[in-house]
């Protein structure tokens, strides 16, 4: 039995608490208390709680519920087209980023289709743009900066500053942030508004693996996951896309340790062939996520290698019917 669980369940279900009596005293001063509780719980391991303590607990419960009602309402009734389907609209104050990650579409997009617009005629090099700071916000999730990273390398302190306090316009907007450099974050903390999503994209937990196949010159796997883990913000988020080969028990503690209100796990979706666990492995690790957060799924299918390796094995026949059996 959990006895933590059990005995906060018992105080939250009360009206009122249980009294701490006074058990011992020592020149008419009482050095030691006592308090009662149901049976069951002799001889386990229980902690106490006081008044305000219960309070400001069922308050984060609370906030922390609404929150994933809020999400898991938007994502019954989003068709899934976006890169992340709880977003209604993104927003792009700051666009570029230095950190050449090999799988990034908006850099590719940039340096292609957009290369002799405005804002990408230097390449993917971190602007401001001025005229992003007109546009108004009505509610649901708008995903800062989907074309860049707000903390790359490049990234003005100023523009940062310049786009928290423009968010702190919207208080009934939600604002996802989503950077693969998250130390960052503690420079701003006192800034951000409380309507704030903070998240960071942890692919893996193997940083030898990150560095053999060149993915980013971001930082390491681990030194986001350090970041994050210290990080006192109530939502926090993180995404497993796309999800390359890892440890399974290690990085499930990781995002434990991180503990975000909402995730996300995907695979490629651009075939750049990066070096993905094998489907029954993604499966595990969402399951073990489910114990303790709310798990997304996006792109889930079996690793590339993994399908070629079955096709290669498939009898005679076009590739239309091979790739039938295979799924």
């Amino acid at each position: 039995m959990n006895a933590h669980k059990s005995f906060l369940d018992y105080l939250l279900l009360r009206k009122k608490g249980r009294k701490v009596f006074c058990h011992s005293k020592k020149n008419g001063k009482c050095i030691g208390g006592r308090v009662s509780a149901p049976k069951n719980l002799i001889g386990e391991r229980v902690y106490l709680f006081t008044a305000d303590e219960i309070n400001e607990l069922k308050k984060y419960v609370a906030a922390l519920e609404s929150v994933k009602t809020f999400f898991r309402t938007i994502l019954n009734s989003n068709n899934g087209s976006k890169m992340f389907s709880i977003v209604g609209e993104t927003w792009n104050p700051i666009s570029g980023c230095l950190h050449h990650c090999k799988y990034c579409w908006a850099r590719r997009l940039a340096l292609t289709k957009l290369k002799d617009t405005r804002r990408y005629q230097n390449g993917f090099k971190p602007r401001l743009n001025e005229e992003e700071f007109r546009k108004r916000f009505k509610g649901g999730v708008v995903f800062v900066s989907d074309m860049g990273d707000i903390f790359s390398p490049g990234v003005k302190d100023s523009w940062v500053i310049r786009v928290l306090r423009y968010i702190g316009k919207f208080p009934d907007t939600y604002f996802l942030f989503l950077t693969k450099n998250p130390t960052k974050y503690k420079d701003f903390l006192d800034l951000f508004p409380p309507n704030c999503i903070l998240g960071t994209t942890i692919e893996t937990n193997k940083d030898d693996l990150y560095v053999e196949y060149k993915i980013s010159s971001a930082p390491l796997p681990s030194i986001r996951y350090q970041a994050m883990k210290e990080i006192d913000w109530p939502y926090k988020f993180v995404s497993i896309e796309p999800i390359l080969d890892f440890d399974l028990d290690i990085l499930v503690r990781w995002i434990k340790e991180i503990n975000p209100f909402m995730m996300y796990v995907g695979y490629d979706n651009y075939n750049n062939r990066l070096p993905e666990p094998p489907l029954r492995k993604t499966l595990q690790l969402i399951d073990r996520l489910n114990e303790f957060t709310l798990v997304i799924k996006k792109t889930i299918r079996p690793a590339w290698n993994e399908k070629e390796s079955i096709l290669s094995y498939v009898g005679s026949g076009d590739r239309d019917e091979k790739e039938k059996k295979v799924r």
